[in-house]
């Protein structure tokens, strides 16, 4: 009866591991299915051409504003002006190169601009006490009607051909420099949000403000840092985007707001606790990227991409949550 007894413990103990474990696996294991299941009914798919075409015209500019996003959620908040920050950086870059003045001076102008968005949501979330939503969707309005009032209603502003620059077009090493700044940025983010002492003020700005608070953190320094880190990220995005179509298109940024969200929320089930981090955020953008690619090589109307992206997107999540709670249950 005791050997029993035992023998049944050490099941109790070993079963919510091995659900943490399959919870943590999901979302690799949901990427492999869907990139199983269009490498054989997408055609095409596989083709050296759309694997390029994926990785720097959707993965790229996604994943860095992603990036961004994964700070703000990851301190229990969400920045809605990721867009804003990355058309300022466009305008102020496209304008810089027009007027004359050099790449560097261009890109530093660039990375201004779209960063004092981020420092205007700081000063109106740790200045002012207003909740990140509603700063950062204040910011949304006022920096889409900026643009309209500068660009004569929405107008795209084209760089001048003798000062487009093509620094992002030749591979470094064979690899082309978007993917490497993809690489370089994530670094920086993951290592500072995962092993930093940032990092874990973020964290535990998200998951416990009152024991933060209380433990003498300065929450508004924080809180302030990560929406100009998201604002930065979206800025380099900025100029990325900008260098690709040689213009300014106002209110580009925007079409990145919702999948920036997704992938986030998405790559929070690469970690255990649920946090959100910078491995789980790539994984979601890809994730969301192929689903969207495979989609339309198969020939499904735009809206039904919406619908079936949305779709995995949900049945991921909840089949995280369902997961997290029966591990929390036993």
């Amino acid at each position: 009866m005791s050997d029993s007894i035992v023998r049944g413990e050490r099941l109790g103990r070993g079963a919510p591991s091995l659900v943490a474990l399959l919870v943590r696996l999901l979302l690799p294991i949901a990427f492999l299915a869907v990139l199983t299941f269009f490498a054989v009914k997408a055609p095409g798919f596989l083709s050296s051409g759309n694997l390029t075409s994926l990785l720097l015209n959707n993965f790229v500019l996604l994943a860095i504003v992603a990036v961004g996003m994964t700070y703000a959620i990851a301190a229990g908040g969400i920045d809605l002006s990721v867009g804003t920050a990355l058309d300022f950086s466009a305008l102020a870059f496209v304008v810089l190169l027009n007027a004359g003045h050099g790449f560097s001076v261009a890109v530093l102008g660039a990375l201004l601009a779209g960063s004092l968005t981020g420092l205007f949501n700081a000063g109106l979330i740790a200045g002012l006490g207003i909740s990140p939503f509603l700063a950062t969707l204040g910011t949304l309005f006022i920096g889409t009607s900026v643009q309209q009032l500068l660009s004569e209603g929405g107008q795209p502003i084209y760089l001048a051909a003798a000062v487009r620059p093509g620094a992002l077009v030749d591979p470094l090493l064979g690899i082309p420099l978007p993917l490497l700044l993809v690489a370089l940025l994530a670094l920086v983010y993951g290592v500072l949000l995962a092993r930093g002492r940032f990092g874990r003020e973020v964290l535990a700005l998200g998951t416990q403000p009152l024991v933060a608070r209380y433990s003498g953190l300065c929450l508004s320094r924080v809180a302030a840092l990560v929406f100009i880190a998201s604002a930065f990220a979206s800025a380099v995005a900025g100029i990325v985007l900008t260098m690709s179509v040689n213009a300014y298109v106002p209110m580009s940024g925007n079409a990145f707001l919702m999948n920036a969200i997704g992938a986030v929320f998405i790559g929070t089930t690469l970690n255990r606790r649920g946090r959100a981090n910078i491995a789980g955020t790539l994984l979601g953008v890809l994730f969301l990227n192929v689903t969207a690619n495979g989609l339309l090589l198969i020939g499904w109307n735009f809206y039904w991409q919406q619908v079936a992206t949305g779709a995995l997107i949900l049945l991921v999540l909840v089949f995280s949550f369902i997961s997290r709670r029966l591990v929390q249950a036993r």
